[in-house]
């Protein structure tokens, strides 16, 4: 990625933050244009665990295609610990996808004629590594989700839960950032959900920032911070009082209030 991310050097210091949305605009053609999201202000700290939360059509889709680097705003900026996307091309753009973002779904995505161990090998396919080191980290990565004694089973002998766990381990396998959730308990029960969310918290206390989109508020609620989207605006933007000290979510306007 060094290659493709050629330019200045990050400046020395403490980290960039993990992510920066600054007056972000969304529009898509039409007459008149149609507007989705309103100058979303933006921050996340590396290491957060967050969940943005709002109702069907408030913007929450549009937000993650933007985050993940999969659409750009039509106006405002974005950048992805330190690299401004404005400034990169799209290969560019495509390489700190591949290397630094992880993504996870409703749906599970896994190759039926798999086992769970060869499904997230298929997340280190174009790293250069040798099918050995793919299948170790493999390995290590299933561990870490619980799912160390299911390696040799097939996507059609796992539960809902279970499933979702190798979704989960699949979008880690490459030591992503920055982990991106969309509804990742929508499709589970209320236990196989528990179960998902107690895993993204593990896993963000290895390091990687978690960020969830949901419109379960009980789910949004067991995150020590929330942002709430309404009609592609922010709404509020609160955090738990151990982690009250962590920057302001907005940059550029008000984000709402704090909790």
């Amino acid at each position: 990625m060094s290659e493709l991310l050629a330019g200045p050097p990050l400046p020395a210091g403490p980290p960039p933050p993990a992510l920066v949305l600054h007056d972000v605009v969304k529009e898509y053609d039409g007459t008149p244009p149609l507007r989705i999201l309103h100058g979303i202000g933006l921050t996340v700290s590396p290491g957060e665990l967050l969940a943005v939360v709002g109702p069907s059509g408030s913007g929450k889709s549009t937000l993650l295609a933007l985050i993940g680097t999969l659409d750009r705003p039509t106006s405002g900026r974005i950048s992805l610990e330190g690299h401004d996307l404005a400034g990169l091309s799209d290969r560019q753009v495509a390489a700190l996808r591949a290397r630094r973002i992880g993504f996870v779904f409703q749906q599970f995505f896994l190759l039926p004629g798999l086992t769970t161990v060869e499904n997230v090998a298929t997340g280190l396919l174009y790293t250069g590594e040798t099918s050995r080191e793919r299948r170790e980290r493999a390995v290590s990565a299933l561990t870490d989700v619980g799912l160390g004694h299911r390696l040799g089973h097939r996507p059609d002998q796992l539960s809902g839960g279970e499933k979702q766990r190798v979704a989960i381990a699949r979008a880690v396998v490459g030591r992503p950032g920055l982990l991106l959730a969309d509804e990742p308990t929508g499709a589970l029960d209320t236990a196989s959900g528990s179960g998902v969310i107690d895993v993204l918290r593990g896993l963000n206390s290895l390091g990687t920032t978690v960020l969830v989109i949901t419109h379960d508020r009980d789910v949004a609620a067991s995150f020590p911070r929330r942002v709430g989207i309404q009609d592609g605006r922010i709404a509020f933007d609160e955090r738990d009082a151990d982690t009250a000290a962590a920057p302001a979510s907005s940059v550029g306007r008000p984000a709402g209030r704090s909790a």
